[in-house]
């Protein structure tokens, strides 16, 4: 089968599992859904400490997965605390690309401008995207009346860079970024492996490092757009692949914003068996990946390997969770 076919079912797949609309949960009696671990003290901690902790912050990562709706009410919880205690951090979204931002400043300042209008301006994806997850974080966004930010590159212009490199982003965002600036051999290794694992084991080999590639720039156009809120605060809501330190959004962050206090928090759904904290991590000795894991139920949905295995592909392996 062609690279080509190949990766189109399992888009199809994939699209199809995240399309879920308040799809039901799984595992809410597991031992670890519900609770917070702190990575870096080792230790479990109470939802009200993660809030303490984020309101110090200057930069607030919320890492969700896509389609899981708790993940969605945690963020939307958290964010109303921030506003809630005083603090007006810009909203920064992944769900948004960057070129609309002008339509999303002039909307969100128009007479009776409404979450639906914002999201209209802003080209709101509602296939790609599920915008009843959304529409709760816009709309405490604009009665905040904090700035509302896009921060994704448009797949047309991650087609470009995965075919034509960095140079794809035009040479003063490519030079002001310079992703290369803060990547080595060893984190492309593990780019590598974690795509692969992503598309169920069956990536073709020589469409890895253009993925890798689209993959890097958007994590360093999303850091452009929170460090440029920095100092005012954000709260950035992006895939919890993108909120590793070692990989995404944060490494290029401490480039562009050397000085800012970030916090990264990762929602992560439970798997049977696995009943340590420590399970979920990447292995290594590296720093931490996350600053707080906390555990949800998992959402229901297809195993968006399964077409592969039935077109033929015996050993496609469960696609990874990482919500990149």
């Amino acid at each position: 089968m062609r690279s080509g076919n190949l990766l189109a079912i399992f888009g199809s797949a994939i699209l199809a599992s995240c399309a879920l609309l308040g799809g039901g949960l799984t595992g809410q009696d597991h031992p670890l859904a519900g609770r917070v671990w702190d990575v870096r003290a080792q230790r479990f901690v109470e939802p009200a400490q993660v809030v303490e902790r984020m309101r110090a912050a200057r930069v607030v990562l919320l890492g969700e997965t896509h389609d899981n709706p708790e993940h969605h009410r945690i963020q939307a919880m958290l964010f109303d605390e921030m506003l809630s205690a005083g603090l007006r951090p810009a909203l920064v979204m992944e769900q948004f690309d960057t070129e609309f931002q002008p339509a999303i400043d002039a909307a969100r300042v128009s007479p009776g401008a409404t979450a639906e209008s914002v999201a209209d301006a802003g080209q709101f994806n509602r296939v790609g995207w599920n915008w009843a997850f959304y529409e709760p974080l816009v709309r405490s966004a604009l009665e905040a009346g904090v700035p509302i930010v896009a921060a994704n590159l448009s797949r047309a212009e991650a087609r470009r860079v995965g075919t034509s490199g960095f140079a794809a982003l035009g040479e003063e965002r490519a030079e002001r970024l310079d992703p290369n600036a803060v990547w080595s051999e060893e984190r492309q290794k593990t780019m590598v492996a974690e795509i692969v694992a992503g598309h169920c084991g069956q990536a073709p080999e020589h469409v890895v490092p253009a993925i890798a590639s689209a993959q890097r720039a958007r994590d360093a156009v999303m850091a452009d757009a929170l460090a440029r809120h920095a100092q005012g605060g954000a709260v950035g809501i992006i895939g919890r692949g993108h909120a590793r330190r070692d990989l995404g959004v944060p490494l290029y962050l401490a480039r562009t914003a050397p000085d800012a206090d970030v916090v990264v928090l990762a929602m992560v759904e439970v798997e049977p068996g696995k009943h340590r904290p420590e399970e979920y991590l990447p292995p290594g000795e590296g720093p931490p990946v996350f600053d707080f894991l906390w555990f949800t139920p998992r959402a229901d949905r297809p195993d968006p390997c399964e077409p592969l295995r039935r077109k033929g592909f015996p050993g496609a392996s469960n696609a990874s969770q990482q919500a990149r």
